[in-house]
C-alpha cells in the first residue's frame, strides 16, 4: 500500500495511526461484535465514546465547566443560520469579513436580522487581516462574528478584535486544535471537524451555558436550537455516531503527543519549512501578508497559469495530492493540518525546488 501525501484543505489527511486503529475496530469495536457504523447511539458502548471524547476534547482545550461541548451535524454551514437564530436577540451583528466563508455566514445572517461589516479585506482579496485596533462595535450588536482562520486564503487571526461586554463567535473549522486557545475569550466556538479533526459530517460547537436558553427567533426549528442538543448530550436524535468516534481518536492522538502546546510547536516547525522556501523562491510566492499567515493552510503561485497548472499536475504524479488552489483564487494551496507530518512538508519542498531548477 503506498500512502500519498494528502494535501486536501477538507476533508483533509487524518493521522494514520488513527486509521489503522480504525481498521483493526471495524469488525468488533471493543468486543462487542459489531462495528460502530453498526451500533445503536443508544448503547453503552456508545455512550462511552461519546462521553470520552467530550472529556478529551475539554481536557485538549482546557474548556471551563460553564462551557457546553455539542457533536452536531449540518456542518460548519448550518451553525451560518443557527447562530443568528440562537443568538440575535436584538436582530443585530457585527461581522469582520476576511473571505469565502465568513461571507457565507454574513449573507445567511442577513436572514435573520441586520449585519454590520465592522471591517473587510476583500479589497486584497483577503490576502491580509484587517487593522482591529480602533474597530467600534455597534451598540446594539448582539454578537461580534469573524472567521478565526480562513482555508482559502490561508490568512489567520493573531490578534483577536477587542470586543468589551459582547460576545465573540468565531469559525475554528481550520485550525481548531492547532495551538492553545483561551475558549474564555468566546462566547461561542464552532468547527466543522472535515479539516483538522475527522471526517466530514460532524460539527463542534462549544458554547456559555448562559446562551442556551429557549428565546430563540420565532420559527426556529426544534433540530436548530441549542437548547434541544444541549439537554439531550447531542443525542436528541441519531447522532453522525461513526464521525463522532473518529473524531475522539484524534483527540486521544493529539493528546499522546503532548496536547496543544506540542501541536502549535509541531505546526509552526512544519509551516516554517514551507514559507521559508517560498519567501527565498525565485518561482513560487506565498499570496498572504506576513503578519497574517496560517500555519494551516499555504497558499502560493508562480504567477503564470499554465505553469500553475504543470506544477500541479506532476506534483500528483509525484505523490502530492490535492494541491490546486479554490477555484476562486487559482494557484496552489498546500493545507498542512495536524496529521500532515513533516515529512510530507519536507518532500513538498524538495520537489518544489527541482520544479523550480526545471522551469526556469
Amino acid at each position: 500500500m503506498t500512502r500519498v501525501f494528502n494535501f486536501a484543505a477538507g476533508p483533509a489527511v487524518l493521522p494514520e495511526e488513527v486509521l489503522r486503529e480504525a481498521a483493526e475496530e471495524m469488525l468488533d469495536y471493543n468486543g462487542t461484535g459489531m462495528s460502530v457504523m453498526e451500533m445503536s447511539h443508544r448503547s453503552k458502548a456508545f455512550e462511552q465514546i461519546i462521553t470520552e471524547a467530550e472529556k478529551d476534547l475539554r481536557d485538549l482545550m482546557n474548556i471551563p465547566d460553564n462551557y457546553k461541548v455539542l457533536f452536531l451535524q449540518g456542518g460548519a454551514s448550518q451553525q451560518f443560520a443557527m447562530i443568528p437564530m440562537n443568538l440575535m436577540k436584538n436582530k443585530v451583528a457585527d461581522h469582520i469579513n476576511t473571505g469565502q466563508w465568513a461571507k457565507k455566514a454574513i449573507s445567511e445572517g442577513k436572514l435573520y436580522g441586520k449585519i454590520n461589516v465592522l471591517a473587510s479585506s476583500e479589497d486584497k482579496t483577503f490576502t491580509y487581516i484587517p487593522d482591529l485596533k480602533d474597530i467600534k462595535i455597534s451598540d446594539d450588536a448582539d454578537y461580534v462574528y469573524i472567521c478565526h482562520n480562513n482555508t482559502i486564503y490561508g490568512t489567520k487571526f493573531n490578534e483577536l478584535p477587542e470586543t468589551g461586554d459582547k460576545l465573540l463567535v468565531a469559525d475554528m473549522s481550520s485550525d481548531i486544535l492547532s495551538e492553545p486557545v483561551d475558549v474564555t475569550k468566546y462566547g461561542l466556538i464552532f468547527a466543522g471537524v472535515q479539516k483538522n479533526i475527522g471526517p466530514a459530517g460532524v460539527v463542534v460547537v462549544i458554547i456559555r451555558e448562559d446562551l442556551i436558553t429557549d428565546n430563540v427567533l420565532p420559527g426556529t426549528p426544534t433540530m436548530l436550537k441549542f437548547k434541544t442538543h444541549a439537554d439531550n448530550k447531542s443525542l436528541y436524535n441519531t447522532p453522525p455516531a461513526y464521525g463522532i468516534y473518529i473524531c475522539g481518536k484524534v483527540f486521544k492522538w493529539v493528546k499522546k503527543l503532548g496536547g496543544l502546546e506540542a501541536m502549535k510547536k509541531r505546526n509552526e516547525e512544519k509551516a516554517a519549512i514551507l514559507y521559508d522556501y517560498l519567501d527565498s523562491s525565485k518561482l513560487f510566492k506565498g499570496t498572504v501578508v506576513k503578519k497574517d499567515r496560517s500555519l494551516m493552510n499555504v497558499p502560493f503561485v508562480t504567477g503564470f497559469e499554465e505553469l500553475d497548472a504543470k506544477f500541479v499536475k506532476e506534483a500528483k504524479a509525484a505523490g502530492f495530492e490535492n494541491l490546486k488552489g479554490h477555484r476562486t483564487v487559482g494557484g496552489m494551496r498546500a493545507s498542512i493540518y495536524n496529521a500532515m507530518p513533516i515529512e510530507g512538508v519536507k518532500a513538498l519542498v524538495e520537489f518544489m525546488k527541482n520544479f523550480e531548477a526545471e522551469n526556469k
